[in-house]
């Protein structure tokens, strides 16, 4: 700091969530933030003086030719990018330094972060039929009652009307649950947690229930250290991932499933409540090889209310996404049409 306690622009730009690099005018990287390093995997010794595109590539032939035209400026959302084998959305900007010719700066920030915002504003508009579904309990549980004592007064053969009113009672009240969860704002508590054993009793559970369960491969890391999460929180997003899979392939020729354990490098979230970027190191995969999410709902499939199932009620991605995201993770998906498999990847801090 100066004399004046302000923090000198070298601790400002080290502070920055978003990842700077300065690029020389032979396009080499000149200097990087810490931010950057987390990103792009290495630290500033190995990335300084290495070719830029050759440490960040794009698919999008014209972001190339931007950064070789000395002075133009770039802004893009949502852009893929390839860095050391890991494919990234990133929001980018390409600024040239006017006093220096040949120099500029580049920002990449993750895509994701982009729809904190969103995801908070879904989380509060919950909150109001997260407290409605609270008060409609009640009234249900009087009606599943009353059901129950006319029942009892009725022959057996007479029985089926009361019968289908406690069914739907009881389903209306798991739906409201489901509700409530989503509204809840106070996330639950964390600890270290073994993420394979977390995935074998996802399985299990699964399996049967199933009277026909569709066949499972592991391709597991076993050097993966533990996790940051809540274990029930943890095997419920996994239940539902696998659960969603199986549906999604039970009726191609050859089904399959893969879950899948990494270390990958470079991928953070910022956590508002912790006031700093989070490391997110550990990945676990679920794939499966059916036909895919419909094109049309591949970028609202963790909104409330939304399904590609004809019966579905569109609240089990909703709360995925929410269990994830109260454990300071992160969840994403991806269709491979080429291969024919749809991933999805969820993150998870790494327990210290």
């Amino acid at each position: 700091m100066n004399e004046a306690g302000v923090p000198e622009p070298r601790e400002q730009i080290a502070g920055l969530t978003f990842a700077l690099l300065l690029i020389a005018p032979d396009l080499t990287i000149a200097q990087v933030n810490p931010a950057a390093e987390s990103m792009l995997g290495h630290s500033a010794r190995r990335l300084v003086g290495k070719p830029f595109l050759e440490t960040v590539s794009f698919a999008d032939g014209r972001v190339r030719d931007k950064i070789f035209a000395d002075e133009a400026q770039l802004v893009a959302r949502g852009l893929p990018i390839r860095v050391d084998g890991r494919d990234l959305l990133v929001n980018l900007t390409l600024s040239p330094l006017v006093a220096h010719p040949g120099w500029r700066t580049v920002t990449l920030s993750d895509a994701g972060q982009g729809e904190r915002a969103a995801d908070e504003e879904r989380a509060g508009a919950l909150r109001g039929p997260a407290v409605l579904a609270h008060e409609i309990k009640n009234p249900l549980a009087a009606i599943r009652g009353a059901a129950q004592l006319v029942a009892r007064k009725l022959p057996n053969e007479e029985r089926a009307l009361t019968s289908l009113i406690t069914d739907e009672v009881d389903r209306i009240a798991q739906l409201i649950d489901r509700m409530q969860r989503l509204g809840r704002e106070q996330p639950e508590p964390v600890e270290p947690v073994n993420l394979h054993a977390a995935v074998r009793r996802a399985v299990e559970i699964v399996t049967a229930a199933d009277s026909s369960p569709v066949p499972l491969r592991e391709e597991f890391d076993p050097s993966l250290p533990p996790v940051l999460a809540n274990e029930g929180a943890l095997v419920q997003v996994l239940i539902n991932l696998i659960v969603n899979a199986r549906d999604a392939c039970r009726h191609v020729r050859n089904p399959e499933i893969v879950v899948r354990t990494r270390f990958v490098s470079g991928l953070a979230r910022n956590v508002m409540r912790l006031g700093r970027p989070v490391k997110l190191p550990i990945e676990v995969q679920i794939s499966d090889n059916g036909p895919g999410i419909d094109p049309a709902l591949r970028e609202h499939i963790f909104e409330p209310f939304v399904s590609s199932k004809k019966n579905g009620q569109g609240l089990g991605l909703a709360l995925v996404s929410k269990l994830v995201r109260d454990m300071d993770g992160r969840i994403g998906h991806e269709r491979d049409e080429t291969a024919g498999w749809t991933h999805f990847r969820v993150h998870l801090p790494r327990a210290k």
